[in-house]
């Protein structure tokens, strides 16, 4: 039996109307604008250049003193400072990498791994630093111990781990949003 098969024939889509008398022009449609500081841009590698710094600042800081170890928060803020650092070194590599090769960072898991990747390390340091903050408080402060210490090691230490999570949290924000986007 030969039956006849339906064709389909392809119809343009008709252009967007536009008030023309105003001289609008219509909005275009398509993907979000690279805004600075989203991963493959220069705003984003000076923030990833920034978190890295003020880990690294945080943790040598702390580490130079000899009785950090004797207190769990300031052996918190070393291990929070260490992994920001490493995260903040290994995405900035990648955003090098990214704008030296003109791409784009839009790939749905890449972006789903740098914002829990940015909302794992910035909790950690956040938390470190809050800690650590609180410790120095109740030396300096409350024990009046500052002589035996290193107080203002630990007050620069702590001040550090801030600056670096102010530094993570737009990086978090703009990775999540652009997943929010999507």
């Amino acid at each position: 039996m030969n039956a006849s098969r339906p064709s389909v024939h392809p119809v343009e889509a008709p252009p967007p109307a536009t008030d023309a008398a105003a001289g609008e022009n219509p909005l275009p449609r398509g993907r979000m604008k690279d805004i600075q500081g989203m991963p493959g841009t220069r705003g984003g590698l000076a923030l990833r250049l920034s978190q890295f710094a003020f880990a690294v600042v945080a943790l040598c800081i702390m580490a130079s003193t000899s009785d950090f170890p004797s207190v769990t928060a300031f052996r918190c803020l070393v291990a929070a400072a260490s992994l920001q650092s490493l995260w903040s070194l290994s995405l900035a590599i990648i955003d090098i990498y990214a704008i030296l090769v003109r791409r784009s960072l839009r790939n749905f898991r890449v972006v789903s791994i740098f914002a829990m990747g940015d909302g794992i390390t910035s909790t950690l340091i956040f938390s470190a630093a809050c800690a650590s903050a609180g410790i120095t408080v109740l030396i300096g402060n409350d024990l009046n111990d500052c002589a035996q210490n290193h107080c203002a090691r630990f007050e620069t230490a702590t001040a550090m781990a801030f600056m670096s999570w102010f530094a993570v949290s737009p990086s978090f924000l703009l990775n999540f949003w652009t997943l929010a986007s999507k």
